[in-house]
């Protein structure tokens, strides 16, 4: 009950605030509501100067940021490239290190199967 009395006051008070304006007002109704008119006409091609301008705002951020991504982009594009090929070539240095040490293998195999050989079929000279 308590919150609708207080409306009430609230709208009396609105009531007064015209009456007393519209009694006390400098011009007359014709010339004030003119000025109001100009007022408001002013108050519009503000807000849209202010809507253009932030429009005009956000449309170069956003073409700043896609710029800023697109850059992000191809630097990582790059990185990632260079990074493969330093891989592939770690790869390729793996395979041929191996190929080294099985070809190091085998001839120190061969060598030794060799050496075997020889101090066995000597061995069996001698032995005749």
């Amino acid at each position: 009950m308590e919150e609708k009395s207080g409306f009430g006051y609230f709208l009396l008070g609105l009531g007064i605030g015209v009456a007393a304006g519209l009694l006390w007002a400098p011009r007359s109704g014709e010339e004030t509501r003119a000025f109001l008119a100009d007022k408001a006409g002013e108050g519009a091609d503000y807000i849209k100067s202010r809507a253009q301008d932030g429009t005009e705002y956000i449309r170069q951020r956003t073409d700043d940021l896609k710029q800023s991504a697109s850059d992000l982009y191809e630097r990582g594009r790059s990185t990632v490239a260079q990074q493969k090929e330093n891989l592939s070539a770690a790869v390729e240095a793996g395979k041929q290190a191996y190929r080294d040490a099985v070809g190091d293998v085998k001839a120190a195999a061969s060598r030794a199967t060799s050496a075997g050989q020889g101090s066995s079929s000597g061995a069996t000279a001698e032995n005749l």
